[in-house]
């Protein structure tokens, strides 16, 4: 029976630790991924949120276009594609749509919609676009989607995300893991 799947782009479909060489050449540090043990980045920076933002948003565009893909993303996301409707939801503004999908593109991903929401919290699109499963790797829109939508939720394991969960929301450390555990509940 066809699905509808909501994925989250940024740490999901893309490597989680994307943005790690852009804030050690800003910022002149020397981290990896297992040195973020929270989603807000700023105590790593040592500079204000407001700083912190302006950087971003300045560095952004360059961040995405060259994000790498997280391993086994393409493989796993190109077999749904078959059978489900890939619905991605992020948090990127609606500014980056063009960039977002160039990226999508160039890395031969297909996607029934992309909805850039310019906020974290994406209750109202999966919603909105009805899905029935969601994927996600910020722990605290893990849970809200699965509590607002009584959807189950595929968290992809991070450092950053390691928080206790509530029944409903699956901490799977690898796409093929997220297949697996898919596969059974499509039965």
């Amino acid at each position: 029976m066809k699905k509808r799947f909501g994925i989250d782009i940024d740490g999901t479909v893309t490597c989680p630790s994307s943005m790690i060489p852009y804030l050690n050449k800003a910022f002149n540090l020397n981290i990896t991924l297992n040195d973020i043990k929270q989603y807000d980045l700023t105590p790593l920076v040592d500079i204000s949120e407001k700083e912190f933002a302006k950087w971003f948003k300045e560095n952004e565009p360059v961040i995405y276009r060259e994000s790498p893909l997280a391993e086994g993303a393409k493989e796993i996301l190109t077999k749904w594609k078959l059978d489900h409707d890939l619905y991605f939801i992020s948090a990127r503004g609606s500014h980056l749509q063009q960039i977002t999908e160039e990226w999508f593109l160039e890395n031969a991903l297909e996607f029934d919609h992309i909805e850039l929401i310019g906020t974290h919290d994406k209750i109202q699109a999966a919603k909105k676009f009805e899905v029935d499963i969601f994927f996600e790797d910020k722990h605290d829109n893990a849970v809200m989607i699965h509590e607002a939508c009584k959807i189950p939720v595929i968290l992809f394991d991070t450092p950053y995300n390691q928080d206790p969960l509530p029944n409903g929301v699956i901490r799977v450390s690898s796409w093929e893991q997220a297949f697996n555990w898919v596969e059974e509940w499509l039965k």
